[in-house]
């Protein structure tokens, strides 16, 4: 996916061989279909959902590819080991779950939507989305799921430098690795959209410095 004339390193001045990170959202479950909060309650895959871990899984593992994908890492949740396991089966990675990249903790609002989350709590629930150091109900804060996905990052990165990993998580997880790749604040997180299924790429060089290769990709669900 990378060559000497698209490597950033020709024009950034990083050093050394990045860990590749390729960032795929889990397929859909019922409560995505129904656009609900669905943090640690544990869906399975709707069967359009396992399509579009198949259809992930063989972009993954065929000759269009992103190279040779050393392990594949997940959520420990259902939904994300599900379309991990596709891409396992696909690449014949190792697949292992890691708890850093679960979803957010939404509290009382798991399983409610938007509208009924603000219509139960509502000047909590604009205040969380107004500062990330504000936790759901009985759940956490963004500034929480930031830190933990941060050391999830310095283990894939101190694990598998060098190398090309699929990392299969939620949204705000992969938005959270997009964030820190790009040294930018909580706003993001609100402003960029990830289907499900959808791949995004980032690159973590040995030197500190990162490159986003891709975002929201769909290419495979057309």
């Amino acid at each position: 996916m990378t060559d000497a004339a698209t490597s950033p390193t020709s024009w950034t001045g990083a050093k050394g061989t990045p860990a590749r990170l390729v960032l795929l959202r889990h397929g859909q479950t019922q409560l995505s279909a129904e656009k609900r909060y669905s943090g640690r309650g544990n869906p399975q895959l709707t069967d359009t959902g396992l399509g579009q871990a198949a259809a992930a899984a063989e972009r993954l593992g065929g000759p269009a590819g992103f190279g040779d994908i050393t392990a594949v890492v997940c959520s420990p949740l259902d939904r994300t080991m599900q379309t991990g396991g596709a891409v396992g089966a696909a690449t014949g990675a190792p697949v292992i779950a890691l708890d850093e990249l679960i979803e957010t903790d939404f509290g009382a609002w798991e399983g409610l939507t938007f509208s009924e989350a603000v219509e139960r709590d509502p000047e909590l629930h604009k205040a969380w989305l107004a500062d990330p150091t504000v936790s759901t109900p009985g759940g956490e804060s963004f500034d929480e799921v930031h830190e933990r996905v941060d050391r999830a990052r310095d283990r894939i990165v101190a694990e598998f430098g060098g190398t090309t990993v699929v990392v299969v998580s939620h949204v705000t997880p992969i938005k959270t690795l997009l964030r820190i790749a790009l040294d930018t604040g909580p706003s993001l997180l609100f402003r960029l959209h990830l289907d499900l299924a959808s791949l995004s790429v980032v690159e973590f060089y040995p030197d500190g410095n990162t490159s986003v290769r891709l975002v929201n990709d769909t290419a495979h669900l057309a």
